[in-house]
């Protein structure tokens, strides 16, 4: 049974009902009248604020929105071909689920009254700081895709809900502070061994991305900054490990929610699938885009374009090493084979038999292999295979490297650029090197280079540390750059027999050139298209109006009072 905003507002979405991607009730728990009287009835209640699909569903997806990404010689999605509408799937789906976890920690904070004589205090502190934090994010994540919203904080009749319109965002962010701060005084460090559980760090952390979204440059540095001097928190040594399945609990995770196999909580199977190499047994049709790889500066600090060290024949060489970590490099070892498109490599080796075979990831054997040659590395590994091709990788919302650029970003908007904001940027990049940040001569650090340069360079690093991670699409939004990143095709090899005569012969595999990169970091294949070197894939399309998302249509036509964003 699907609830629309009516039964979401009325708050009904917490009797007894389900929606066809969750349970939204424990099975045991009793009428919503005489429960939440008793600690184990709050810890029952509380869990489903964990629930994967009210945090990952549809945003898990949301790199496809973006120019760090590829599918064949489409866009796969409206958001890119700029038809978004209310019935979109992303649209009602992200709306739906929000004000069910919403629905869920207002009757909570609602009820709780009811067993403050049975818990001690920091218990009861401990559960409202769950409820405020899960409120607080998914108002934050509402306003940023919406704009204005309708705002509950209580039970309302169906009748008022009909009447119910939408508060001026101006007037939501306040409020959704003042949530984050509730969570923050509430919540603990830590919680020990016990399952993972929302905590203080979390809380500044999300109210840090929040502020930052909305341009409250001060707010987000000191909520960074916060959530850096609990001192708990630090950058895993190796960046490739961080991501893969077998790396669990980890002192750069500040909010996740883990995955289980044995659970049945996995990656989703087409993720899985269209991410594993065509040698393995995937698809290889969810690929990194050659925008993103042309990102990645060279190991002296400049972009491709100004870098003697860069040769478009051998692209992976000489890279930020962030690089092929994200992306598989040709000719190494990825999933149990080694890795190779170029249309004249018809074999393969097989690196756990030693045995070649046929290269199911060239184009000339398998016409559906990689259209651009490129495959995500960054969380996938061999285990990918295994389990009948289930992946439990945690599904992190936050981690450290991504506050530490918070901080220097919020910083540098406000001109107040020291030693913190620079220490910040370079503890992250010198990582990637293997490196301390001291060790300014092993890796390209960043100097105090003024306002403006520095801003460029944080948001490249924001780029290339968090690709894949399901941020991109919001930063672009943000900063404004989502018309210019989004309008411009995708683009791609040609085909095997074309690209044989045109590139490979001619000793110009896999780039027959150095794209150039603009002020904004983004580069610019268009010479090479003219030329016929290089296909044209899909065409991004991105109008002004969909800096908003509409109003989804059956809640807007259940509800008029909620009007729409302009353009829609």
């Amino acid at each position: 049974m699907k609830h629309n905003i009516i039964t979401i507002m009325a708050g009904l979405s917490l009797t007894f009902a389900s929606c066809t991607d969750m349970d939204i009730v424990p099975k045991a728990q009793g009428n919503s009248e005489s429960w939440y009287t008793t600690e184990t009835e709050l810890q029952m209640a509380v869990n489903e604020f964990y629930i994967l699909g009210y945090w990952a569903t549809p945003l898990q997806s949301s790199e496809q929105w973006t120019d760090n990404f590829t599918y064949r010689n489409t866009n796969r999605c409206a958001i890119l071909d700029g038809t978004m509408q209310g019935q979109q799937y992303e649209v009602y789906t992200l709306w739906q689920q929000d004000y069910k976890l919403i629905a869920r920690a207002n009757t909570l904070l609602e009820s709780i009254d009811r067993a403050k004589d049975n818990l001690a205090e920091d218990k009861i502190h401990q559960f409202e700081g769950e409820a405020y934090f899960a409120r607080a994010c998914k108002y934050a994540e509402l306003i940023s895709y919406y704009g204005d919203v309708p705002y509950l904080d209580k039970y309302i009749t169906i009748e008022e809900s009909l009447k119910l319109g939408r508060k001026p965002k101006a007037e939501l962010i306040p409020l959704v502070y003042d949530d984050f701060d509730k969570a923050i005084e509430y919540l603990p460090t830590s919680y020990g061994k016990e399952a993972e559980h929302f905590t203080k760090g979390a809380a500044y952390a999300m109210k840090a991305r929040f502020a930052l979204y909305m341009g409250d440059w001060e707010v987000a540095a000191e909520a960074a900054k916060a959530c850096m001097d609990l001192n708990i928190y630090s950058l895993e040594p190796d960046y490739g490990k961080l991501f893969l399945q077998s790396t669990k609990t980890n002192p750069e995770k500040i909010f996740i929610l883990p995955r289980s196999i044995a659970n049945d909580v996995i990656v989703d199977s087409w993720i899985v699938i269209n991410s594993l190499p065509r040698n393995a047994g995937g698809y290889g049709s969810c690929c990194p885009s050659w925008d993103l790889l042309a990102a990645y500066l060279c190991t002296d600090g400049l972009p491709i374009d100004e870098s003697n060290l860069f040769n478009p024949q051998e692209p992976f060489k000489n890279r930020d090493p962030r690089c092929t970590a994200t992306i598989v490099e040709y000719g190494t070892e990825h999933c149990g084979f080694i890795y190779d498109p170029n249309p004249t490599v018809m074999k393969v080796v097989n690196t756990t038999t030693g045995v070649e075979q046929a290269n199911q990831d060239n184009r000339k054997v398998n016409q559906y292999a990689s259209y651009n040659g490129l495959l995500w590395k960054k969380g996938i590994d061999i285990s990918w295979t295994e389990n009948g091709k289930e992946a439990e990788n945690d599904y992190i919302i936050m981690r450290y490297a991504d506050i530490l650029l918070m901080y220097a970003e919020a910083k540098i908007e406000l001109n107040e650029i020291d030693d913190t904001v620079l220490e910040a940027i370079n503890r992250v990049r010198a990582r990637a090197y293997g490196t301390d940040y001291t060790n300014t001569g092993s890796y390209p650090s960043v100097k105090d280079d003024g306002q403006e340069k520095l801003r460029k360079i944080v948001r490249l690093e924001r780029r290339v540390e968090l690709a894949n991670e399901g941020l991109r699409y919001m930063d672009l939004i943000r900063w404004r750059l989502a018309e210019k990143a989004l309008n411009r095709p995708n683009y791609i090899n040609l085909q095997p027999d074309e690209c044989i005569e045109k590139v490979v012969n001619r000793g110009l595999w896999p780039w027959p050139a150095t794209p150039d990169i603009d002020e904004d970091g983004l580069a610019d294949f268009s010479s090479m298209a003219d030329d016929g070197l290089i296909g044209i894939g899909a065409q991004r399309v991105f109008p002004e109006r969909q800096y908003l998302w509409p109003i989804p249509t059956h809640d807007n036509e259940l509800c008029p009072e909620l009007g729409n964003n302009p353009g829609y």
